[in-house]
């Protein structure tokens, strides 16, 4: 049915209504963002947004991306009145509750047709530029819509991601500013005074204005943005924020709290509503949304019918292929893991074709790049390979946006290890989404050298491991980088991470992809018969520092020692294992430990068993300036050092 612009303002006000209620029954939120964009959502939702709220995983739907994610009311308004997800209103009046769908910012996988986790301020706008680049890698043919706020637009990460989706000329990429000119502390105009419209377009952005309110404006401006090609699309809705409520309605004072049940009650009477019902909504509205729900399901089996393959659900890594397709390394020719990594990303690109990426503008150091399978290009996606620029922080989250469209693809991003400290935001949300991403680090230690401590790291890799979900390897050599790549691709419940060496170490005997999918794994033990486990000195180390282990071990095993050396390629890993396997690798009674790694104590004090008993060869400062073979000897990284050091437990 063709809507009125009066039935349009009925359904809009209807939803102001439901977010204003919401958010005053919960207590808690920020009415005046959803309050504000009521009208074009409105017009978005019943007119021009391709999705099936009876089918949410329909593969060629659009993308609708809230990046202000407070503003989350509005979503789940829109979801119940359109039926998506069953979203009861006895959930909308659990708003913000625990166990609720309805979360104060929107959870991928808590509730039907929500693409991807938001909430920081600009991670959706990025992410939702990797969600345009990978519709048009499989060539769905959908859009993908990205409702944003003065807060996503201030953000750092709105320049590297719309900057580099200009350049591209990405399009099917529509962008909803809804420009209140209102933060939390005031009007923008307290922090901000550049020109978006004139920015955007220095981006290579068309960019469209209109009056958020003004029904006819909004549909001619969303079909001149559906016509717009070789370009991403900019609309500027100028809106009131808190539009409806009577004295807060232009001010902050409506942005992060309940309107009060006076305010509500004044808003309903301005919007036509009965001020004394909650909760409402006319049967009319359900009608509207009942029809365009309708519409859009036959729309979603039609195309499906027509896009068997696109709709096909793709296929897993097939593990066998990929352990047969693994590159074998020399013994006898010590190289670095970066260098390995990209022996093993080349063997496997051919066989796990959703594997999509690159570089922040480090493509040669960290080893990323696939031959033969072409470059992300101005207006040509067909390519693998993307050149992010210098861009961490929009590359990770990019990466999210490809990873979470699905069809198969495994979005990843690269740069040195210092630079995870730009990646973490979106590498956190990954998290909190279950998204396979990958995120690939080289430079992994002090090992950097002359560059010196700012590009040293030193507390990152404690950082990464007190992630939740997030899964670490540290390798020891070339042929544990090659297995955890594997373990990487078949990990599917959340992102993972590999930290690779810049300098050539030992390829090593011993490695076993069994212990490295564990976690941790003796690589190498000389223990003389009937040596009691309390006089078993036991090494523990990840990375580089493990070969430095197995030469200290040696050592003292020549003098008649007991010794086992544990690699532990990634401690989630090893942590998730049975008792029983924990126990065999590290058993308690084998107390007297050395733990080495070139970074930070923090977090090892947990495989500790006796004070007394236990030493470390970590790295609790940071790192200077020098060739690295003169920081190892001078920071202890040395095999005669780690052998001195177990020494004193003898």
């Amino acid at each position: 049915m063709k809507l009125t612009d009066e039935q349009l303002k009925l359904a809009a006000n209807t939803i102001r209504c439901l977010c204003a209620d919401m958010i005053e029954k919960a207590n808690s939120g920020h009415p005046g963002a959803p309050m504000g964009m009521a009208d074009f959502l409105s017009v978005l939702w019943l007119k021009f947004l391709n999705v099936d709220p009876l089918d949410t995983k329909w593969a060629g739907r659009d993308r609708l991306v809230f990046s202000g994610g407070h503003a989350s009311s509005i979503f789940y308004a829109l979801a119940h009145l359109s039926g998506m997800g069953g979203l009861t209103m006895d959930e909308l009046k659990n708003f913000r509750q625990l166990g609720s769908r309805c979360a104060g910012h929107p959870e991928r996988g808590l509730m039907p047709g929500i693409e991807v986790t938001t909430g920081p301020l600009g991670q959706g706008l990025a992410m939702g530029v990797g969600l345009a680049l990978a519709a048009k890698r499989l060539k769905t043919g959908n859009k993908t819509w990205v409702v944003c706020g003065d807060g996503d637009i201030e953000e750092g990460i709105s320049h590297e991601a719309c900057s580099w989706a200009g350049a591209m000329k990405l399009d099917d990429l529509i962008v909803v500013y809804d420009f209140n000119r209102i933060t939390i502390e005031g009007d923008t105009a307290l922090a901000m005074s550049d020109d978006t419209k004139k920015r955007f377009e220095s981006y290579g952005w068309k960019v469209f204005t209109c009056n958020g309110h003004d029904f006819a404006e909004i549909d001619r401006v969303y079909r001149r943005a559906l016509k717009v090609t070789g370009q991403p699309v900019m609309i500027i809705a100028e809106t009131k924020i808190g539009f409806g409520a009577p004295t807060k309605a232009g001010t902050c004072d409506c942005h992060g709290a309940p309107l009060g049940a006076e305010e509500v009650a004044g808003a309903k009477t301005a919007l036509g509503f009965d001020p004394e019902k909650s909760f409402y909504v006319p049967e009319e509205v359900y009608s509207f949304f009942n029809d365009r729900t309708a519409a859009m399901h036959r729309l979603s089996k039609r195309w499906t019918r027509q896009n068997a393959a696109l709709a096909a659900k793709p296929a897993e890594p097939d593990y066998m292929k990929m352990v047969e397709a693994l590159p074998k390394f020399d013994p006898e020719k010590p190289q670095a893991t970066r260098s390995a990594f990209g022996a093993v990303l080349n063997a496997l690109a051919p066989i796990v074709p959703g594997i999509v990426g690159g570089s922040a503008d480090l493509g040669p150091s960290n080893k990323t790049y696939m031959k033969g399978f072409g470059d992300v290009a101005p207006g040509s996606f067909d390519g693998r390979n993307i050149h992010y620029g210098i861009r961490e922080l929009a590359m990770a989250s990019i990466a999210n946006g490809i990873t979470a469209f699905g069809g198969g693809l495994r979005g990843f991003g690269a740069t040195f290890f210092v630079f995870s400290d730009y990646c973490k935001p979106a590498m956190r949300l990954a998290a909190l989404m279950n998204l396979p991403s990958m995120f690939v680090f080289s430079h992994d230690s002090f090992y950097v050298g002359e560059d010196g401590p700012t590009h040293e790291p030193v507390e990152h890799l404690a950082a990464l491991r007190s992630m939740p979900n997030m899964l670490t390897f540290r390798p020891a050599d070339a042929n544990e980088t090659a297995y955890a790549v594997v373990e990487m691709l078949l990990h599917t419940k959340g992102p993972s991470a590999i930290l690779t060496t810049r300098q050539n170490i030992p390829v090593l005997s011993g490695v076993r992809h069994e212990g490295v999918a564990k976690g941790a794994y003796v690589i190498y033990e000389q223990k003389t018969p009937g040596v009691a486990d309390g006089d078993v000195i036991m090494f523990i180390a990840t990375g580089s520092e493990v070969a430095l282990c197995i030469d200290a071990a040696k050592r003292l095993a020549e003098e008649g020692r007991s010794v086992r050396v544990v690699s532990m390629p990634s401690i989630e890993l090893f942590l998730q294992q049975k008792d029983e396997y924990r126990g065999e690798v590290m058993p308690e009674t084998m107390t007297k430990r050395v733990i080495v790694e070139a970074g930070s104590r923090f977090g090892w004090d947990r495989f500790r068993m006796d004070f007394k008993k236990t030493r470390f060869v970590t790295l609790d400062h940071f790192g200077a300036s020098a060739p690295y073979k003169v920081l190892a000897k001078e920071f202890g990284f040395t095999a005669e050092n780690v052998y001195a050091v177990a020494k004193t437990i003898v």
